[in-house]
């Protein structure tokens, strides 16, 4: 020790104070939580929040909100699904009126059938031998579709081609019901159509 009291360089600095007590150790002092800072969470150890009243109206007021929300999407969805099908009926309902319109347009168009005069042995003779009042001035007659005019029989072929002196190509000798038929030379046979009955000056077999 100096005159001074001041320890010499290496020896420990006297403490003041009663002999034999230690000073207190430092402790800094506890900080205070800063508003706004998110503190750490531990695992099993901290605990969640309680939802305040405020938060629990919020969340209710959206789930309410989604709710009300997917109810009208589906009452849209639902609303769009039915005009469609509705569209699809009406519009096979259109489609079979329209169906039925024309089949019994196609019914009532008398369809047009020529017809042509042949003998026996089925060859296109002149019109005339057919005809009604040539073959009664000639003393002949009809009888099961034919048409007799001394030794020589003829009837009618509805519907073949050929000309005059050609064996009929085609036809049939069954006159078509409903169908308007005349012969090339302008001479009516049946007059057909819809609803309409029609008469020939001779039938076919």
């Amino acid at each position: 020790m100096t005159d001074n009291n001041l320890p010499e360089p290496g020896q420990p600095t006297p403490q003041s104070g009663p002999p034999g007590q230690q000073p207190p150790q430092y402790q800094p002092a506890p900080q205070k939580p800063v508003k706004g800072q998110v503190r750490q969470q531990q695992a099993g150890v901290t605990k969640p929040r309680q939802a305040t009243v405020a938060e629990q109206r919020a969340r209710a007021a959206a789930l309410k909100a989604q709710q009300e929300r997917f109810a009208a999407e589906s009452a849209a969805f639902e609303k769009k699904r039915k005009t469609r099908k509705r569209l699809l009926v009406a519009g096979g309902v259109t489609v079979g009126v329209v169906a039925l319109v024309a089949i019994w347009y196609a019914a009532a168009s008398p369809k047009n059938v020529t017809a042509q005069c042949t003998d026996a042995n089925n060859v296109i003779v002149d019109d005339d031998y057919c005809d009604e009042s040539y073959y009664r001035s000639h003393g002949g007659y009809s009888s099961g579709g034919f048409i007799y005019i001394g030794g020589s029989s003829y009837r009618y072929n509805y519907g073949g081609s050929g000309t005059v002196g050609q064996k009929v190509s085609g036809g049939s000798y069954t006159i078509p019901k409903g169908a308007s038929v005349s012969t090339k030379s302008g001479t009516t046979v049946q007059r057909g159509g819809f609803g309409i009955s029609g008469g020939s000056k001779s039938s076919g077999g």
